[in-house]
């Protein structure tokens, strides 16, 4: 399959916006959280919550030009143009470009208020705006008509599956010759519903601080973000190193071959079911890390675990795993080191089974 060279990142999370906020969190190992009250009229209770803000997106476009766009796509807005920014071509789009986005929750807010305008005004004075915006590929219309990207566009949903899938996609195109790069970015975002949900489910196991790596409990906070990239068929070196495989699959099938003796950034994001898995096919021994508790759980973590490896490869050097590292694990966690000439993985499991992994190398020399 063709290698994906990476040319260009943009992030935005509760971390703060663009690579140098990501770079500083994942340095520091400092997570930065708000409080939301997730059940309606009681104030009382307080949850933390990895939120992101757009207000930056207004050095790209202007007040006038947002007024209808929903967080949901401003978020997909902000890290479509950081990423361009980061590979030189903002304000000079070429020709044969494409677009995929992954999103595993989907326009969730737009989508109740339209739901709500529903209930309130019945089907003939439905809010047209919000119908608009609620469905899952109107991010990528916008960022298409923002950024004059003419070529093919598409939306995976596929939950936690989103970001491999997605990204299996991009290479099909780039390998086929369809587009010469392609914008790849995973997006979702909090809303009231998904935290009354949280609440409801979860709320009796609630948790102040993620621990990725103790498996056996419950810890996983919501975030929400976006993070995009620029990918190219490798003719050159990038400092971001290259995507050198991908693949989506179920443990039914049989177990995968991983590559060997990588660094696993592990989307261990602090749900025990899916985080029981892992132990299934990452080897004994071998070198984990994960950050999400820099960004919180959501669908597209993948996605910024991607952002994390392409810094490693960038600065040469990994940054320990935040918060709380369980004291006895079957793996070495990494600490502050240096990168070597180790490629990573990124791998994603779900409760059922299922999982998406993807290799970064440093690409040619």
């Amino acid at each position: 399959m063709t290698r994906l060279s990476i040319r260009g990142v943009g992030v935005v999370g509760g971390f703060g916006c663009g690579l140098e906020a990501f770079d500083r969190a994942l340095v520091s190992g400092v997570a930065s959280t708000m409080q939301v009250t997730p059940v309606p009229g009681n104030e009382s209770v307080l949850r933390s919550a990895f939120l992101a803000d757009t207000a930056p997106l207004e050095e790209f476009l202007n007040k006038r030009a947002l007024r209808r766009i929903d967080h949901f796509s401003r978020l997909a807005l902000l890290g479509s143009h950081l990423a361009l920014q980061d590979a030189g071509m903002l304000g000079a789009i070429p020709e044969r470009v494409g677009l995929v986005i992954a999103s595993g929750y989907g326009a969730l807010r737009t989508t109740f208020s339209f739901l709500d305008s529903i209930i309130e005004d019945g089907d003939s004075c439905a809010s047209p705006t919000h119908f608009s915006n609620s469905v899952h590929n109107a991010a990528a219309a916008h960022v298409a008509i923002k950024l004059n990207i003419g070529g093919p566009n598409l939306t995976v949903s596929q939950f936690e599956m989103s970001v491999s899938s997605a990204l299996l996609t991009a290479q099909l195109w780039l390998e086929e010759g369809r587009v010469d790069h392609v914008v790849f970015g995973g997006v979702d975002e909090y809303s009231a519903v998904l935290g009354y949900c949280w609440e409801r489910f979860l709320g009796s196991e609630s948790t102040e601080e993620m621990a990725p790596f103790d498996l056996a409990r419950q810890t996983a906070l919501v975030g929400e973000g976006s993070a995009f990239f620029v990918l190219s068929r490798e003719e050159t070196a990038s400092p971001y190193g290259a995507i050198d495989r991908v693949s989506l699959g179920h443990l039914s099938g049989g177990l995968p071959i991983l590559p060997k003796d990588p660094v696993y950034i592990l989307g261990a994001d602090g749900h025990r079911q899916c985080s029981a898995k892992y132990p299934e096919l990452v080897p004994q021994g071998a070198s984990v890390a994960s950050y999400a508790p820099l960004y919180g759980s959501l669908p597209v973590g993948q996605a910024f675990d991607l952002a994390a490896a392409a810094l490693a490869m960038r600065d040469g050097r990994l940054c320990a795993t935040p918060g709380h590292v369980a004291e006895e694990t079957d793996w070495q966690i990494v600490g502050t080191e240096e990168l070597g000439q180790r490629d990573i993985c990124c791998l994603k499991m779900d409760d059922n089974g299922g999982y998406g992994f993807l290799t970064v190398t440093k690409g040619r020399g």
